[in-house]
């Protein structure tokens, strides 16, 4: 089963290596990661993505306590959540499908950055279902030159913010 995982960590150099060396040293993947500053300069979140059985996750949770680094973790797979995801998409565009492509983007709730015809560069931040939507809806009408995609991001529903205490 897909899990998305929120850390808190220490904001100090190697603490990020130290996580994948981790997941590295046993065996476990990471399908998408996305970590930056939170509001307080000392502490970052990490957002990962990774497979396992409730059983493989909640080793790798016990796992990621015992580095010195980690403040806090959730698994928001087990609770209500909100998961986003950014795809930044080039795309060359035939000049009789511009308007269909830029109307597409609109009602998709995506939004074009740049309309060179050469390199049409348009965002969606959605659902990752609704990326790979949008990604597929798009490769139909123009040729995919380039795609980013951040990973998902996850935040809890509940008023709850994630505990700055170690667990």
């Amino acid at each position: 089963m897909r899990h998305i995982i929120a850390i808190l960590l220490q904001n100090e150099a190697g603490a990020l290596s130290r996580i994948a060396g981790m997941f590295a040293t046993r065996g476990y993947n990471i399908e998408s990661l996305s970590v930056a500053a939170t509001h307080d300069p000392t502490v970052s979140r990490l957002t990962l993505v990774t497979e396992g059985s409730d059983a493989v996750i909640q080793q790798i949770v016990n796992q990621l306590y015992k580095l010195i680094d980690v403040v806090s973790i959730e698994d928001m797979t087990r609770g209500e959540h909100l998961e986003r995801e950014l795809i930044l998409l080039k795309v060359k565009v035939r000049p009789d499908q511009v308007d269909a492509v830029r109307g597409y983007v609109v009602r998709t709730g995506g939004r074009v950055l740049d309309p060179a015809p050469d390199g049409f560069i348009v965002e969606l931040t959605a659902s990752e279902a609704e990326v790979n939507a949008f990604e597929a809806e798009l490769a139909r009408s123009a040729e995919l030159l380039e795609v980013v995609r951040s990973g998902a991001l996850g935040i809890e529903r509940n008023a709850r913010p994630m505990r700055m205490v170690r667990a």
